[in-house]
């Protein structure tokens, strides 16, 4: 270098000579300074192309139901899915030479170095689409010479360690089209509610002519601008011998079906339900929201799509006389705890608040099968018998606690289990708990899935303790699938960008945390709130829907001054409805007390269309027998009514009921005898029969 330097340094001409040194020195130094990026550039490796992008949820069917993202919308589109004409367009607008270059034109780099230079500014842009990619990845839109320099090393880097495929898909998918769309997918949605693998011509070119001026060049902001713009990129599509005369003519002509308000604004199925899936995500994944938000995650859920509908549908139908009364619901398969629906309330807009997993409210007697329960596998039957009458209990504080039945109807006699379930005996409810111990019902509960505090009170047989819908349809659910644990969940499968899979749930076999035995006759105790032959001082409390059911159903209401529940069952759905008033205002209307049950039956009903009927499975060592329900006592033929009901193996009772059917027979054997000779009735005796 230096002998180079002495050789032209006997230049006589000064001018000639620090002209010709000074050009070497900067020849030798550009290549220092190349081979120095290049070096570093190769040591760094290749920068990462994680870029934010929506977060999609998907149903059971594989349906989208919604999209998490904040101000922006992302998706991520593989380049083959990509319509070729837009990626045509693209190129031909922005980086014609892409596939030759080495992630710089010099061409236009000098040319745009010589304008920023006259005008002492830096106005003039030359990116390619490397650098365009590389800015958007990795800096910011500021145009100083420090962020250019950091350009040119990540172009550099991405040109050096990924392919021009890689790199041109990363473009298309997070290049800014106006109005919070990055990325052609979104933009293909925002603008032609189509996805781009199904743009025209005509749409590509003009979604291509955007993101020089994504303000300017929106067809929503300035029509006029946008068609000039493409028909400029369809004019260079045409010199380039990409289309023909004829491609370009039709393109130009072509009216462009632009999408809606209303389809550029759409409502997200079932959002209180993808609030849930949301926060399962951020406990799964261990990352903020917002990471979430934009992770690009595809997320598999519970969802079915028509039972969401069913469910919100029943809802409108039944509440839509009340104005502010709200309601929270919520659908589960008992077998895995998934969420196939979910209500958590009224109108999503107005307010966020999840009533089945934010909320919680007393459950009033829906909380009786949790006791009874453990009345069973404590020596209770269906037929074990307690008094029925206003009872004073003195506590052991000194205390008198005195419930009261409702509306103040009584037995004033022994009532059965069963009898006491379907008709919601209290008196029966309180004395049971008391003698089990108010503690032993906090301990049953929690095998039930039920992890509220509750207080271990007399009134607790009541439900005096707040619990969630949630927790109340996941302790059904452990009835209806045999006593096996299960939880609420919303997730089956989340996938990456490029369809990773990074988490499945797994279900794996769980040996029961209920006696199976006592479960099922639990089960069938609770069919009874729909069977009218256990009406006693009262119907049963599911008769005013009785008729409305089309097969079996397990299920318990429940009823406080400011709630109302019903929870019920078949082998393959477990659904909840809670209604009340937010303030807890008192539910005082006749007809809004029937809500919940209203909503419960229409929704079971629609539900079950398709489904086979199903019987629940009765586990070895459990008989069936006949019974007569006022009384407990196993049924002869001549005692009605009768029900069926279950019990552990020995544990049946051994006494007939000793009542008989009205003896009708001496007036069928008259009616029926040999017409013997009757005496005339005179007139006389004929009036008198009249009148008497």
């Amino acid at each position: 270098m230096l002998k180079t330097l002495n050789k032209y340094g006997n230049i006589k001409n000064k001018a000639l000579r620090w002209t010709v040194i000074g050009t070497i020195l900067l020849v030798f130094i550009s290549i220092v300074a190349m081979v120095s990026v290049l070096t570093v550039s190769y040591f760094l490796g290749p920068p990462p192309l994680k870029n934010d992008q929506n977060t999609i949820y998907y149903s059971q069917s594989g349906k989208v139901i919604g999209e998490e993202h904040g101000m922006e919308n992302r998706y991520w589109t593989d380049l083959e899915d990509i319509s070729p004409s837009l990626i045509q367009a693209t190129l031909t607008t922005e980086d014609r030479d892409f596939y030759q270059h080495f992630g710089f034109d010099f061409t236009r780099i000098l040319s745009a170095a010589f304008q920023d230079l006259t005008s002492m500014s830096m106005v003039q842009g030359a990116s390619t689409i490397t650098q365009q990619y590389a800015r958007n990845l990795y800096l910011s839109q500021e145009k100083t010479w420090t962020r250019k320099f950091k350009e040119a090393i990540y172009t550099i880097r991405l040109e050096m360690f990924y392919d021009k495929d890689t790199i041109l898909e990363g473009y298309l998918n997070t290049i800014y089209y106006g109005h919070g769309s990055y990325g052609i997918e979104a933009a293909s949605r925002y603008f032609f509610n189509k996805s781009a693998n199904a743009l025209t011509l005509a749409e590509s070119a003009l979604l291509a002519g955007i993101p020089k001026g994504p303000s300017y060049y929106s067809p929503f902001r300035d029509y006029e601008n946008a068609k000039e713009r493409q028909a400029q990129i369809l004019a260079a599509m045409e010199e380039r011998g990409q289309i023909t005369e004829q491609d370009k003519y039709l393109a130009t002509r072509e009216k462009l079906a632009l999408s809606k308000q209303k389809e550029r604004k759409k409502i997200a199925v079932a959002p209180y339900f993808q609030d849930v899936v949301l926060e399962e995500l951020k406990n799964i994944l261990d990352e903020d929201i917002e990471t979430i938000r934009s992770g690009g995650y595809q997320v598999y859920t519970t969802l079915n799509r028509d039972k969401q509908r069913i469910l919100e549908q029943q809802i409108q139908k039944k509440m839509k006389s009340s104005a502010t009364m709200q309601v929270g619901a919520l659908a589960m398969n008992p077998k895995t705890g998934g969420i196939l629906s979910l209500v958590g309330g009224r109108n999503y807009e107005k307010s966020q608040f999840n009533r089945v997993v934010q909320a919680k409210r007393m459950p009033g007697s829906s909380f009786k099968p949790f006791l009874y329960y453990a009345a069973l596998t404590s020596g209770y039957t269906p037929t074990t018998t307690l008094m029925s009458k206003p009872t004073n209990f003195k506590l052991a504080n000194g205390q008198v606690y005195q419930p009261s039945n409702y509306n103040g109807y009584y037995a004033y006699e022994p009532i059965t289990l069963a009898q006491a379930l379907a008709l919601s005996d209290n008196i029966y409810a309180v004395k049971t708990n008391l003698y089990l111990s108010p503690d032993r019902l906090v301990k049953t509960a929690k095998k039930f899935g039920i992890d509220s505090k509750l207080q271990p009170v007399p009134s607790l047989a009541l439900g005096t303790s707040s619990v969630s819908v949630e927790e109340m349809v996941t302790g059904y659910s452990r009835i209806a699938n045999g006593g096996i644990p299960v939880d609420a969940y919303t997730i089956e499968k989340i996938t990456d960008i490029k369809g990773n899979v990074i988490y499945e749930k797994e279900l794996p076999e769980k040996d029961p945390v209920l006696d199976p035995k006592q479960t099922f006759i639990l089960s069938q105790l609770m069919t009874g709130m729909f069977d009218e032959s256990l009406n006693g001082y009262m119907r049963v409390t599911g008769a005013s829907i009785a008729d409305q059911l089309t097969r079996t159903y397990a299920g318990k209401s429940g009823t406080t001054d400011t709630d109302s529940w019903m929870i019920g069952f078949s082998p393959d759905i477990v659904t909840g409805v809670w209604t009340g008033y937010d303030q807890n205002k008192p539910i005082e209307k006749t007809q809004e007390k029937q809500y919940a049950k209203e909503i419960w039956a229409g929704f079971m009903e629609e539900a079950h269309e398709g489904i086979p009927t199903k019987q629940f499975k009765k586990p070895d060592g459990v008989i069936s027998v006949l019974i007569d329900p006022k009384t407990g006592d196993l049924a002869t033929r001549n005692c009605e009514p009768q029900r069926l009901m279950y019990f552990v193996e020995g544990t049946q009772p051994t006494s007939y009921c000793t009542e008989q059917k009205p003896k009708e027979q001496d007036k069928s054997k008259e009616e029926n005898a040999p017409n013997k000779s009757k005496k005339k009735k005179g007139f006389w005796e004929l009036l008198k029969d009249m009148l008497s």
